[in-house]
């Protein structure tokens, strides 16, 4: 009896599902329905695109339906799931190019739909040259858009709004960034390294209005002119929205455990509350290590890690979720930053009883032909020392540094072991104790 599994969505959660069950259940019939004309494009790069570092977009996908194809997966395009009866297990489809309806059936369910950008409904909304940034037909957009445009505001500055002000910038345009936030990439960064972050881009020419809500868009012939915040008004022929994203779950409502803003639960093992649907990547919450919370955080490498996982225990509970820190890093201009964890912002924002270490010092002895500052920041627990959090910006790139806290929050380490931890020194690269051992033993 062969076994019948239903893929709904296919982007990175999805494609790295479909490719492990392809090799994992070589005699099961794997169906996969994807709404777009693409498959597993590499949103992250958008902003390298429009910035000209990637010239082409077509290295920005990294499968294609042939190649499932060669794996023995029939992949439809252009199809659109309407329902999905999880008791009966089956799935409505209908066909976008031809408009015909079918039904499928399936043992097992792998919902991977992905999320979409919030738009906000106010006045003016419908005006041409408002655009999101998601996927590969709002890259092409954006691109096409940008060349006839000189003033641009992008709307939200989290990571995908950031990387977009800095790409336009340097294509010669007038750049405002709008946040309603007191600050820019408030979410990932505390204010010692968002003040140097904005001073980055203001001496670039950019335009930023935090604390500042937008209100609505005014516009001419059809297009956008002008954006309205609580604050002001700004120029703009060309305005990219960057809000955020909500999970695309509206197929399993009321059928599975789902948080408030629609993003499915599942366990250790990627199952949802109904066995045989299994789910992952940005329709998902994630278990959240710092506070051991399920939380919705939006990212490829989330996604790619929970899809690998769902094939895995499709079958049986085999491979354990270790949860995530929401982990990241952005390059702004010189800067090179990452952080994971919760910022002291956010853990006091949730009632923890934190304490922080911040260090800046230069990266390696003085005595070498050139040094560079660096700050890290660590946040830890007061009473258990449990370190929770931790961000780090230079010129030079010592981005990795957070990869390895990333690891000390997973396995619940204190400020007092990291302190010891065995770290190399070597004068290119560092000083005699490791900037990872100075936080712990300043806390200390």
């Amino acid at each position: 009896m062969t076994m019948n599994i239903a893929v709904i969505g296919c982007t990175h959660a999805g494609t790295a599902a479909i490719t492990q069950m392809a090799k994992l259940y070589p005699e099961a019939r794997i169906t996969v329905y994807e709404r777009n004309d693409n498959i597993s494009f590499l949103s992250c790069g958008i902003a390298l695109h429009v910035g000209g570092v990637v010239k082409d977009a077509e290295q920005l996908f990294y499968a294609t339906p042939d190649q499932l194809a060669k794996l023995g997966v029939t992949t439809h395009m252009r199809h659109d799931v309407l329902a999905v009866d999880t008791d009966a297990k089956t799935i409505q489809v209908r066909n976008l190019v031809t408009g015909g309806e079918f039904t499928d059936t399936f043992d097992k369910l792998v919902v991977t739909t992905g999320s979409w950008p919030i738009i906000p409904q106010m006045e003016g909304i419908e005006l041409e040259n408002i655009v999101l940034c998601k996927n590969y037909n709002h890259s092409k957009t954006i691109i096409e858009k940008a060349k006839n445009a000189n003033r641009i505001a992008v709307i939200g500055a989290g990571y995908i709004g950031i990387e977009l002000v800095e790409a336009f910038e340097q294509l010669g345009k007038q750049v405002t960034l709008i946040d309603n936030m007191e600050r820019i990439l408030y979410k990932y960064l505390d204010q010692e390294f968002t003040d140097v972050t904005e001073q980055a881009l203001v001496d670039k020419g950019i335009t930023i209005a935090t604390g500042e809500t937008v209100t609505s868009f005014a516009g001419a012939d059809g297009r956008v002119t002008t954006v309205n915040t609580t604050a002001g008004q700004y120029e703009a022929d060309l305005v990219v929205l960057c809000i955020g994203f909500r999970p695309n779950t509206e197929l399993l409502k009321g059928q599975v455990d789902m948080l408030p803003n629609g993003a499915i639960i599942v366990d250790n093992y990627m199952r949802t509350s109904k066995p045989d649907i299994f789910a992952a990547g940005d329709s998902c919450a994630v278990h959240y290590n710092p506070t051991g919370q399920n939380a919705y955080i939006p990212l490829a490498t989330n996604a790619v890690r929970m899809g690998t996982l769902v094939a895995k225990n499709l079958m049986k509970p085999v491979v354990r979720y270790l949860g995530t820190q929401g982990t990241s890093g952005i390059k702004i201009y010189d800067y090179n930053i990452a952080s994971t964890g919760l910022t002291e912002t956010a853990a006091l924002a949730a009632g923890m009883n934190v304490k922080n270490v911040t260090i800046v010092d230069n990266y390696r002895p003085e005595f070498m032909p050139t040094y560079e500052q660096v700050t890290l920041k660590v946040v830890y627990e007061a009473e258990s020392g449990r370190i929770v959090g931790a961000q780090v910006l230079s010129k030079v790139d010592l981005t990795q540094s957070i990869n390895t806290l990333s690891v000390c929050i997973q396995n619940a380490m204190t400020m007092d072991e990291l302190s010891y931890v065995d770290f190399f020194f070597q004068p290119h690269y560092n000083k005699p104790w490791n900037l990872l051992n100075q936080a712990g033993l300043q806390a200390v």
